[in-house]
């Protein structure tokens, strides 16, 4: 257990007042999800307002990529409440999976297919017109590989076309578990205007680099055994209670 986080509670004045702005663009009651007889997620509560970027830390386990398809509506909860943009999960969900954006570990990409035929594919599912793909290829500099099969492309190509799939539809919520995985700093920069606090979207997104993760969130949810063992603002948890974390 961290104990060093566990005597953290909701009263930082910053975490007050993004909870009295709240509008309920993700709300969390008691959320409880198992695998078999295992707790994953147990009975985690949390309030994203819109427009916020909420970072999710915890070692591998901890349940962070279950708490990302749980919102995504990818994993039905086992107990709690479930709100995502006012819709009730999952009895809701499709109502909103075309509102969300996701971007997990698997690119969601077709490897016999181009970038573009992929996001041509991606596009004609949501509606979105053929010069949105040219847009967001460009916005990720795959405009010149655009015709490449996906399988020919390096690791970082593909993320990066994975986060033009992400975007393609304009979502208003963005679920991004170690977005800038496999990137180079070109990459990241890159893709900084799409997935990154410029974007101005709600965000909500995991990483194994706490540092950076606290530098571009609002608000903090550190997991251990599938409990918030702290919830609040990033200035609110230290070096030291990040390396416990992770023990």
């Amino acid at each position: 257990m961290v104990h060093a986080l566990t005597h953290v509670v909701y009263t930082t004045p910053r975490l007050v007042r993004v909870r009295s702005a709240c509008v309920g663009a993700i709300e969390l009651t008691g959320l409880t999800r198992r695998f078999g007889e295992r707790l994953v997620l147990n009975g985690l509560s949390l309030s994203v307002p819109a427009g916020a970027s909420l970072a999710v830390l915890g070692r591998n386990g901890a349940g962070k990529t279950t708490l990302l398809r749980v919102l995504a509506t990818l994993l039905a909860p086992h107990a709690g409440n479930v709100s995502v943009l006012g819709e009730e999960l999952p009895r809701r969900g499709w109502a909103v999976r075309g509102r969300l954006g996701f971007l997990g570990h698997e690119p969601l990409l077709y490897r016999e297919l181009s970038g573009r035929e992929n996001l041509s594919y991606h596009a004609r599912l949501h509606g979105v017109g053929p010069q949105r793909v040219e847009q967001v290829l460009a916005a990720v500099g795959m405009a010149r590989r655009g015709d490449d099969p996906v399988r020919s492309l390096s690791r970082g190509m593909v993320q990066r076309l994975a986060v033009a799939r992400a975007v393609l539809h304009a979502p208003e919520i963005l679920l991004l578990d170690e977005p800038r995985s496999n990137l180079d700093p070109a990459g990241s920069e890159l893709i900084e205007g799409l997935i990154g606090r410029p974007a101005g979207l709600t965000r909500v997104l995991t990483s194994h680099d706490p540092e950076a993760a606290l530098a571009e969130a609002d608000l903090v949810l550190a997991l251990e055994g599938g409990r918030a063992a702290y919830l609040g603002a990033p200035e609110g948890i230290d070096a030291a209670q990040i390396k416990e974390l992770y023990r």
